[in-house]
């Protein structure tokens, strides 16, 4: 009996540092989401970009908040693209896609993510390459982060197409 009492015991403990770390994760990832428009007079072959302000919901790490101490090492950790308005609007339209990140005023703008090689049947949703080479520390202590979306259409489009993007940016507790 007392074997199996510290068998459920050390159980619970796992569990509970099992749940602790979950948390740690959760708590140190965040989105950063926007809606891109690609007008359907946009030309084939050339490179074009889109450009909107982008949120995020769960985090605000304003410079004198009190989040902006508490995180560092700021990086993208993921990045994806799916269709909003047409819902069934095929991203495979675009052969290219480069996704930037900057300061509302467009300075100290970096490239996060990036596809290159889109195949014209991938549908309505697509998961970008990232670039986590660049910390982005000061850009997400920035009231408002724009992003630019470079791109270039495989074929002409014959709709507006609102294309909604989802940058998942990772943050470790500061060590200070």
């Amino acid at each position: 009996m007392k074997g199996k009492a510290l068998f459920i015991l050390s159980g619970f403990a796992l569990l509970m540092a099992g749940c602790a770390m979950m948390q740690s994760i959760i708590k140190s990832t965040f989105p950063y989401t926007t809606t891109l428009l690609i007008p359907k007079s946009s030309a084939a072959g050339a490179i074009l970009s889109a450009t909107a302000i982008a949120t995020s919901f769960d985090q605000d790490f304003k410079k004198n908040g009190n989040n902006a101490d508490k995180v560092s090492e700021v990086r993208m950790v993921s990045a994806k693209i799916e269709s909003e308005d047409p819902t069934d609007f095929n991203i495979g339209n675009l052969d290219m896609i480069k996704v930037y990140m900057a300061k509302a005023d467009s300075t100290d703008e970096v490239l996060v993510a990036s596809r290159t090689d889109i195949t014209p049947g991938v549908g309505n949703s697509m998961v970008l390459d990232i670039d986590n080479s660049n910390f982005l520390d000061e850009l997400v202590r920035e009231p408002k982060v724009r992003i630019r979306m470079a791109y270039r259409l495989r074929k002409a489009i014959d709709v507006n197409a609102k294309l909604h993007l989802v940058l998942g940016l990772g943050a470790f507790p500061n060590r200070n």
